[in-house]
């Protein structure tokens, strides 16, 4: 058990905390965990067993059994003595040695004194007076040291959250001032303590009474502790606002106490004895009614400062508040223990302010007006239709008070059963009703288990708004966790950091132990070996973060000695992370740490599986995982969302787990750069240029199959990070946050800012773009500079998967709402989950959704201020670059040298070679000869990549090293052949100087790499023309056609020819609904700029179309050319019957387009 694992100190504190919790909520947690049996161990009749002591952990048993190091002060009292005599013996002292000390102050000679002609005999009620001699020669009292008692009572209070109630007051006032003054009545300490703790347990207990009176609801509030000195210091005027609440509704208007100071003895205490009474009749109280209590105060002036009578009263602030459930089922009254619990920031000691209001409205229920819900409430029954929309009319029931419980249960019963995704939304704090949870928890059994999974962490959270310990949902999470180790190990750490929740720390404390006492030993030794693996590692990583730059290695590698340690004693673990991956031992060579302000730690794990690679992760320390964990979760549920429709977007999935307050773990994803490692390749400015991602996906894929594998997966992983993080509003964008792996999938790291919650400098919001995509994505996507058809590709997917996901639009605002009470900062009111309802815009019809995220891919694309976020990080990370590193070719996927190649002996660039793809241009061929090897080989170069080796080159050499490179500047136009022909005369004399320049410039890595042959070089067909195709393109149309409305929308045109001089067309799309002698049915779209692809999607509409008019219609589509001082230019025609048009159905096609008449294309 749980109990087994802690020390004495924090079993006992659990212990207590049981014992005052109601009685059905105990026997509850006592059932779940078998709590009899450990009980019957120890009876209390055994005093060998059970004792009956507090045990200190300072002192022993048999010492305290002995009374070794237990003072005590005797008084002697005397008609012979001027002041009473007073001293101090030890505990273990016999009665003989305490007559005889005492002896020895009364009289100078001990010889004439017999020890035996006296007695000692304790004072007892009466005055402490004793004649000297008489019967009884001595009266002594030994009484308890008053301070020592003090500090005990005020320990066990300190136990019970710092509650001091009047009782203890009273009686602690009872005690001498000072402790030269009789107690009566005190013989040991386990007599003198006795009352004092039954005050302690029984009055902190009645600390709040509820009870009935004339039918109204009553509340009889006398004391509130508060254990921090911060509160009397800055605040007056404490009182009390007390409300009653269901669902989050308030029943009542609040009720508040006078205004009262700040009293101390043990604590300080606010003391009111005031009675509330609530103007709301019993009988109108729903059964799970919810007492919120508030402590405001009023803030008292800063020191200093003149306060002003005639200005605004001072501000009052919530301090602290609870909430509790003031009826049980058979409506008896009971006492309940409500405390303020411990708050962890501004004042360390009371609640954080979850409540008022308790708990979450889901956001289309905001959304109804009153008359709404009074018609949906009226017109349930035909709502049965849609399962899903049972929430929303539950929100709409009139009351909840027990006499309108039938209709609102005969509806529950006679609602079809619905999915138990939808059944998430029952589970709100909305929704606290007993019977109605317990229905969405029996609908929710049919769930699978990789589906629990997905929803683990909203179910945990859902825990805090049930009403008792033993529910439905409580059993429900530990029957599933008895059947799959998986659940029970993600529910162990889930619970272990929701402990760190003051406000339910004591729930899901218990809720732990009844998953330790479900689980076996084996398991529950597991748990144990991994929160020991995440203790060390949070202390290494504290360590390194603490220490300076220089340091941080050596500490590193001294701090993981204590891991290898670790593993020596344990053979292997399971990480937090996933229980399917087991390891044996720590590669303390490959580990290292990020430089980055948290400094998490880069570990590199032995996989236990001797034929599986190394498991690495990431371990941070200092910041909170929890709000990355919740973004990758909603992204892998719209991932599997896409998956089931048909649609795989070839996301990058990794898990990401808080295993703590302000710590956890990170799975790290092999074979990925940043983009700002990529986009450096080519200089600090790379985050400017369109080539690098193009040219690092050229690199790590050299086969023209592989590398259109790569663009293909760059395509749809780019599209779904695009609409997950416009859809979650991923805040912080920079080039450090986005990676890129070799095989071109594409995703997002690092999410500390989301739900539109941007990065600010100053008052300049950071993220300007409503997501990332950049001009060098779109090359990748195009295959050049200009778009291609291939663009359009990418559009429709970005659209199918934004209205894929915008159906689910409840599920991911129930997923969101329930998580609205785990204390993430960003997502915490109701405004945070409008960014969501706002970006998934559910009213909206799919093409108004197709055509608004088509208007955001090109804001995207046409921003500035993405790529200037890029180069300014790119700045600030230049301070972490190390000096060590060595500069490499963008274009070379690895470093030779000169042992590995052999010696260059000769260069020449021979010809140039015009090229088409991936963008228009000329390389260069050079012909390298190496030594020892007969024959040569040829190269192909551009001018661009001949710079990038001087400018690397200019890295590590002096110019006065290096030959001096043609100038990249000339006048007119830099494509055209003669100046192909100059710059290869210009590059042959380069390489000449530099293949006998000095040894090591003519040797070094960087030229043999350089001339190295590329799997390109040897592909003959980079000199095909792609203009060759002289067709005047395609048009891709969506009609449809309802209540007499013809819905045409203009979606893409590919393959336009240019323009009789060879530039790029401005097309636009101009139509005509035939027949129309006077041409009154024009419509147009805008003009793209540049483009022989351009992307429209844009709706052009025909009202008032009579259905029987619809087959004898002709769609006449023109495709033109906007000319800035002449004629528009027409490009392409076509004409399109509406007779194969079915209304009510989406009719999308691509049509040829022609330059002739009518009567030919028809």
């Amino acid at each position: 058990m749980l109990l087994a694992l802690s020390d004495r100190n924090k079993a006992l504190s659990l212990t207590s905390v049981l014992r005052l919790w109601p009685s059905k909520l105990r026997k509850t947690f006592l059932t779940l965990v078998s709590f009899d049996r450990l009980r019957s161990a120890y009876p209390c009749s055994d005093r060998s067993k059970n004792a009956g002591f507090v045990w200190s952990p300072c002192v022993a048993q048999d010492e305290l059994q002995q009374g070794l190091g237990v003072s005590i002060k005797v008084t002697v009292v005397s008609d012979h003595f001027r002041e009473p005599l007073v001293f101090t013996c030890d505990g273990s002292s016999t009665v003989d040695l305490l007559i005889y000390q005492t002896l020895c102050y009364a009289h100078e000679d001990l010889d004439l004194m017999d020890v035996e002609d006296y007695l000692l005999k304790v004072c007892g009620q009466g005055s402490p007076s004793c004649s000297f001699p008489c019967l009884h020669p001595l009266q002594v009292e030994l009484p308890l040291h008053v301070e020592r008692l003090v500090q005990s009572v005020k320990a066990l209070c300190s136990s019970l959250a710092a509650v001091e109630t009047p009782e203890i007051t009273t009686a602690l006032n009872q005690l001498p001032a000072c402790p030269c003054r009789l107690q009566p009545h005190v013989q040991k300490v386990g007599e003198a303590l006795l009352p004092i703790s039954k005050a302690n347990t029984v009055k902190v207990q009645s600390e709040i009474n509820f009870f009935f009176k004339s039918a109204n609801f009553i509340l009889n509030k006398s004391t509130v502790s508060l254990s921090a000195t911060l509160f009397f210091h800055s605040y007056e005027g404490f009182f009390l606002s007390c409300s009653l609440t269901h669902g989050g509704v308030e029943l009542c208007a609040p009720q508040h106490t006078s205004k009262k100071p700040v009293n101390k003895y043990l604590f300080h205490l606010v003391v009111w004895d005031q009675r509330i009474c609530f103007p709301v009749r019993i009988n109108q109280l729903p059964r799970e009614t919810q007492l919120t209590v508030t402590l405001y105060a009023t803030l008292l002036p800063p020191p200093g400062s003149v306060e002003d009578k005639n200005k605004q009263r001072r501000s009052i602030e919530a301090l602290a508040a609870t909430p509790h459930h003031c009826l049980k089922l058979t409506c008896n009254v009971y006492n309940p223990l409500i405390l303020l619990p411990p708050c962890l920031d501004k004042f360390a000691v009371v609640a954080l302010l979850l409540y008022p209001p308790f708990g979450f409205c889901p956001i289309m229920t905001c959304r109804l007006t009153q008359e709404d819900r009074r018609l949906l409430w009226e017109k349930r029954y035909f709502c049965h239709a849609e399962s899903s929309g049972l929430p929303l009319v539950l929100a709409s029931a009139p009351s909840w008070e027990w006499a309108c419980l039938p209709d609102v249960y005969a509806l529950l019963r006679q609602w079809s059963c619905m999915n138990h995704l939808d059944a998430l939304g029952l589970l709100h704090a909305t929704f606290p009703d007993q019977e109605l949870r317990r229905t969405a928890v029996q609908w929710m059994d049919s769930m699978s288990d990789p589906e629990l999974l997905d929803f683990l962490p909203q179910l945990v959270q859902a825990l805090k708004y049930e009403c008792y310990l033993d529910s439905p949902l409580v059993r429900f999470l530990l029957r599933r966790a008895i059947g799959d180790i998986r659940i029970a190990h993600y529910l162990f750490w889930l619970l272990k950091d929701a402990l760190q929740d003051s406000q339910f720390s004591v729930r899901h404390q218990y809720l732990l132990a009844a998953l330790l006492c479900c689980s076996g030993r084996g398991l529950r030794e597991e748990f144990d070996r991994q929160c020991w693996l995440v203790n060390i590692l949070a202390k290494v990583a504290q360590r390194v973060r603490d220490a300076s730059p220089s340091s941080r290695q050596a500490i590193l590698r001294e701090g993981l000695e204590e891991v290898r340690q670790y593993f020596s004693i344990s053979s292997s673990c399971r990480l937090p992370l996933n229980p399917g991956l087991q390891v044996k031992g720590i590669n303390i060579q490959s580990c290292s740490y990020f430089n980055s302000n948290a400094v998490p730690l880069k570990l590199s794990f032995q996989n236990l599986d001797s034929l599986g690679d190394n498991i690495n992760v990431i371990f941070k320390s200092g910041d909170d995982l929890r709000q990355d964990m919740l973004t990758l979760q909603i992204i892998r549920i719209m991932n599997k969302i896409w998956i089931q429709e048909g649609l795989d977007m070839r996301m990058v999935n990794f898990r990401c787990f808080s295993t703590g307050r302000g710590r956890g773990m990170v799975e790290m994803i092999p074979n990925a750069e940043t983009l700002r490692k990529i986009q450096v390749e080519h200089g600090v400015t790379g985050s400017f240029k369109d080539r690098p991602l193009a040219d690092w996906l050229q690199k790590h894929n050299p086969t023209e199959d592989e590398y259109e594998k790569a663009v293909e997966n760059f395509i749809y992983s780019c599209a779904g990070c695009c609409v997950a993080t416009y859809i979650l509003g991923i805040c912080d964008r920079h080039n450090d946050n986005i990676m890129l792996k070799t095989s071109g999938h594409m995703f997002h790291i690092d999410f500390g800012k989301f739900l539109g919650h941007a990065q600010m400098f100053g008052n300049i919001k950071r993220d300007r773009a409503p997501f990332v995509f950049t001009s060098d994505m779109a090359y990748v996507i195009n295959g050049g500079d200009k778009p291609s058809s291939r663009f359009h590709d990418f559009v429709d997917l970005c659209c199918e998967a934004y209205n894929l996901i915008r159906k689910h639009t409840h599920l991911f605002l129930n997923l969101l709402g329930l998580m609205l009470s785990c204390g993430i900062p960003e997502l915490s009111d109701l405004q945070d989950l409008k960014y969501v309802y706002d970006a998934l815009r559910p009213h909206e019809s799919e093409a108004d959704a197709t055509m608004y995220f088509t208007r955001l891919i090109e804001s995207s694309l046409g921003s500035v201020a993405t790529k200037l976020n890029f180069f300014i990080h790119n700045l600030a990370q230049m301070k972490f670059a190390s000096t060590e590193e060595r500069p490499v070719l963008s274009f070379a996927p690895r470093v030779h040298t000169l042992k590995s190649d052999g010696l260059i002996r000769n260069l020449y660039v021979c010809r140039h070679i015009r090229t088409y793809s991936p963008s228009k241009g000329y390389t260069y061929v050079v012909k390298v000869e190496w030594d020892g090897q007969q024959g040569s080989t040829l190269v192909q170069r551009s001018f661009e990549e001949f710079h990038e080796l001087h400018s690397k080159l200019r890295l590590i050499f002096p110019s006065s090293k290096l030959p001096s490179f043609p100038s990249r500047f000339v006048i007119g136009r830099s494509r055209g052949e003669t100046m192909a022909d100059r710059r290869k005369d210009e590059l042959n004399g380069y390489v000449w100087h530099l293949i006998h320049a000095a040894p090591e410039v003519a040797e070094c890595d960087l030229i043999y790499t350089f001339f190295h042959p590329l799997p390109r070089d040897e592909r003959p067909g980079t000199v095909s023309n792609t203009l060759q195709n002289k067709t005047a393109g395609e048009v891709k149309l969506s009609i449809s056609y309802k209540s007499d409305k013809l819905f045409i929308m203009v979606m893409h045109i590919r393959g336009l020819q240019v323009l009789q001089d060879g530039t790029d067309p401005d097309p636009y799309v101009k139509l005509y609904l035939l027949p129309d002698p006077q041409k009154t049915s024009k419509r147009k779209t805008k003009a793209a700029k540049r483009t022989c692809n351009p992307t429209y999607n844009e709706m052009l509409v025909y009202d008032g179309i009579p259905r029987g008019d619809l087959h004898q219609r002709v769609i006449h589509l023109r495709v033109l050319s906007e000319g800035a001082f002449w004629e528009n230019t027409l490009l392409g025609e076509t004409f399109i019957p509406l007779k194969a048009l079915t209304p009510g159905y989406l009719w999308v096609d691509w049509h040829q387009l022609g330059t002739r008449g009518p009567d030919s294309t028809r």
